[in-house]
């Protein structure tokens, strides 16, 4: 009981320090500013004040509130806080082995805010996530976007648009993880089977959109209504992005075809051979958002990722931003990814944007978050160096003014550096204490 009233006591102390850092301006001065929508700042200033930036630029030209807090980061890094378009932290888990196919599956509603690996995304200086289901499904159901602020229930994580709805995508896949070649079930055996199978789904989404629009409102001519078919009817209005894991060229390609078959907006992710039809995915203006990995191994179909791939899809014209896929690459090693794409040849303005502003408009949120521009969610990180070394760590992590991550804290700083088991804490394991007895 008394541990309870300690986490209680901990948890209204710091809901009321962030509630009082709202209540008057926030003044971070001295520190380089990379507002990434411009140049570097030498000695910037940045002002939020109730969640949003209210100036931002050189300490001799932002004039700071009489009532302003200030705080010192001389010698600093301040930057967008990271946008990570493709994760799975949270434990969540959508579709099932009933169907390949399952636009109906949301992933809100398996996620568990109280999963440390949120607080390891926020050591990382992520703020903003796409968090998806799994790829083991031609679609395996909704994505769903999230502030990491630190929330109760996953509906203080949303984010929202303009009529107060969350927001969300669509994750898809081709390619060898929705195949069962062996399986008598209802999945494919063959990446053409797996088109198909699409085309079959999005044909009778078509028709279920034009029997609604033949109603014009009458009630008694709607079809019976279908959640899953709504879904896909919304991506194909434009509503909603379609998020597409692929790798191979020919499965890209793939899924270009068919967003241009149906009409629908898609992001294509991962594009492990994305480098070998840049030209081709430059053509359908189409964006890309990568993943950076630096060790060999997984499966054949990756075998000729190469870290020149962002650099080659950028020249050619492809809006690229980086991910994780949690935990392919932890979500505290974002940064990496960056770093390692500017060392194959990716320009450093263009790869910083990876990370941000380009992210941001492959959720349609570029309006609210990705970079330092008064009015913009004040969204942000504060770093001990440049964003690319590796000697960097993330200091702090603000979301929409609050700090959520703070590497002085001690607990905050075992999420940083802390292994394997310092974000596993949700995971069933037993404890052995000395009287011999477990608890579960």
């Amino acid at each position: 009981m008394k541990s309870r009233f300690i986490t209680f006591l901990a948890l209204f102390l710091c809901f009321g320090a962030a509630s009082r850092a709202q209540d008057k301006p926030q003044a971070f001065v001295g520190a380089q500013i990379i507002p990434i929508s411009g140049p570097p700042i030498p000695n910037g200033v940045l002002v939020v004040h109730r969640g949003k930036i209210v100036a931002v630029g050189p300490a001799s030209q932002v004039a700071i509130p009489s009532d302003a807090e200030r705080h010192d980061v001389t010698g600093k890094v301040i930057m967008p806080g990271l946008v990570d378009t493709h994760s799975h932290i949270g434990g969540g888990a959508g579709g099932d082995a009933s169907a390949p196919m399952q636009p109906d599956v949301r992933i809100l509603d398996s996620i568990n805010v109280r999963d440390t690996s949120l607080k390891r995304a926020q050591a990382g200086g992520i703020t903003t996530v796409n968090i998806m289901p799994g790829s083991g499904h031609l679609l395996s159901g909704q994505t769903v976007y999230v502030k990491l602020r630190n929330g109760n229930t996953i509906e203080d994580l949303l984010i929202r648009d303009a009529q107060g709805n969350y927001m969300w995508g669509i994750k898809m896949a081709n390619g060898t993880n929705s195949l069962r070649p062996n399986s008598p079930g209802p999945f494919p055996g063959t990446r053409a089977k797996s088109a198909a199978i699409v085309r079959d789904m999005f044909t009778r989404a078509v028709e279920y959109r034009d029997k609604i629009r033949r109603a014009g409102g009458d009630r008694s001519k709607l079809p019976p209504r279908d959640l899953g078919l709504e879904a896909l009817v919304e991506a194909m209005e434009g509503k909603r992005i379609v998020h597409f894991h692929t790798h191979r060229h020919d499965d890209i390609l793939t899924a270009i075809r068919l967003s241009k078959e149906f009409g629908f907006r898609v992001v294509l992710h991962h594009v492990s051979e994305g480098w070998r039809v840049a030209d081709e995915i430059a053509r359908a203006r189409v964006p890309a958002s990568i993943i950076v990995i630096d060790s060999p191994g997984g499966k054949l179909e990756t075998v000729n990722l190469v870290f020149q791939n962002g650099a080659i899809l950028d020249r050619a014209g492809v809006p690229v931003a980086f991910h994780t896929d949690d935990y392919i690459t932890d979500s505290r090693l974002l940064l990496r990814s960056a770093a390692l794409a500017v060392r194959a040849g990716m320009s450093r303005d263009k790869a910083l944007a990876a990370l941000t502003l380009t992210a941001a408009q492959m959720l349609d949120l570029q309006d609210r978050i990705g970079s330092l521009e008064r009015g913009k969610d004040a969204d942000f990180i504060i770093l001990s160096g440049d964003p690319l070394s590796v000697y960097t760590k993330v200091l702090e992590t603000y979301v929409e003014g609050i700090k959520v991550f703070d590497r002085s804290n001690p607990q905050d700083r075992l999420y940083a550096v802390g292994g394997y088991g310092a974000s596993r804490d949700q995971d069933v394991h037993i404890e052995c204490f000395e009287d011999g007895e477990g608890q579960r």
